[in-house]
């Protein structure tokens, strides 16, 4: 089994041998088995509170082998406001239940949760369930190379 313990930025250059396809939540375990795209069994041994993001590629201790990390698909709600008042409300109180969650301009994105639909429904704001990749925030302490 292939173990991998380093974490590098993203490269379009690299030579990417193997793809690594993550959930949000796969994608904070710094030690665990996985199976890749193709097939084969890998190892994290990454630095404990290491997050891996879209893109990141991983090697072994060698650095023979490069595996790239994609953000795999998976079930998620959207939230819409008619205004950007609304959206940031509704941002608030997700927050306030400390919900991974992610925050762009127009949308919020959340995985799935029937309390938390009914709660920002309440608001005011419309909600879809839709099957995708999921970015959530990483948190005012957390530094995007998992320091």
């Amino acid at each position: 089994m292939l173990t991998l313990t380093h974490c590098l930025p993203p490269d379009p250059e690299a030579a990417i041998a193997l793809t690594l396809s993550l959930t949000a939540d796969d994608r904070t375990r710094s030690r665990h088995r996985f199976e890749t795209e193709e097939g084969q069994e890998v190892h994290l041994k990454l630095p404990r509170g290491t997050v891996l993001s879209h893109g990141n590629c991983l090697t072994d201790d060698s650095g023979n082998i490069t595996v790239l990390v994609t953000a795999k698909p998976e079930p998620t709600l959207i939230v819409t406001a008619h205004t950007p008042l609304d959206l940031l409300r509704a941002a608030y109180h997700l927050g306030n239940r400390h919900v991974p969650l992610e925050i762009k301009p127009d949308y919020l994105r959340l995985t799935v949760d029937p309390v938390l639909k009914s709660l920002v429904e309440q608001l005011g704001l419309t909600v879809q369930e839709e099957t995708a990749p999921f970015h959530p925030e990483l948190g005012a302490y957390h530094s995007p190379h998992g320091h």
